[in-house]
């Protein structure tokens, strides 16, 4: 019989040196952060409480491990949204889709070059329900060209799932400096323009952010260049 997986309740956003997942309460979703794989992938659960469905974001390795955070923290999988095409962000899907028989989602673009075409491709602005959960889906052209982020509303106070395309200091990574004026513009127009300072951000790979914190220094972004 397996140990079971250390959750931490103290929620911080920083999975730290244990590699302990981190849980939090968002309105009517409990949600769990995981780190997994060699690059210290961000792998988020979203439960609604209300009926107990999941949605599973970024199945990005240690199969194993996601499917013992599914069975002992979801009552019923429903969906796995793939952030982007990356196979930093994919390694772990086939294999957990093929444990649950579960829909996947993910954009058009990005969703041909994953190892499962998608069952339901999301595009700006497409929402996504689980349970009685909203998210709203947003592109963000740059990182790569399908980039896509979800929006969960609760409370007041938006929860951004946005894979690589920014982190605490800056957008993700582009290769071209066309990319990178394509990412700035959608993350000004589509995040930094839509939503409120106290939104969390929740990036693919290390802590978490606020707009609040980042917002100040778009301009410096901008100067700064891919």
């Amino acid at each position: 019989m397996s140990t079971p997986l250390a959750i931490d309740d103290d929620y911080t956003g920083d999975i730290g040196t244990d590699g302990a997942a981190q849980r939090r309460r968002i309105g009517d979703a409990v949600m769990i952060k995981a780190s997994v794989g060699e690059m210290d992938n961000n792998t988020y659960l979203i439960t609604c409480s209300r009926t107990g469905e999941s949605v599973l974001i970024d199945a990005a390795a240690e199969a194993g491990t996601l499917v013992q955070l599914v069975d002992e923290h979801a009552p019923r999988l429903a969906l796995i949204v793939t952030t982007h095409q990356h196979p930093d962000h994919w390694q772990a899907l086939a294999d957990v889709q093929a444990g649950y028989e579960c829909p996947t989602a993910a954009s058009a673009v990005d969703g041909a070059e994953l190892p499962l075409a998608p069952d339901q491709v999301i595009e700006h602005g497409d929402t996504v329900t689980v349970g009685e959960l909203t998210f709203d889906v947003i592109g963000l052209r740059g990182h790569t060209p399908g980039s896509v982020a979800l929006a969960l509303t609760a409370d007041g106070v938006t929860h951004l799932f946005i894979g690589d395309s920014l982190f605490p200091g800056g957008p993700g990574k582009t290769w071209s400096p066309e990319d990178f004026t394509s990412l700035m513009d959608d993350l000004e127009s589509r995040i930094f323009g839509v939503y409120g300072d106290d939104t969390v951000v929740y990036p693919g790979h290390g802590k978490d952010t606020t707009l609040g914190a980042e917002r100040p220094h778009l301009a410096e972004w901008r100067e700064r260049g891919w």
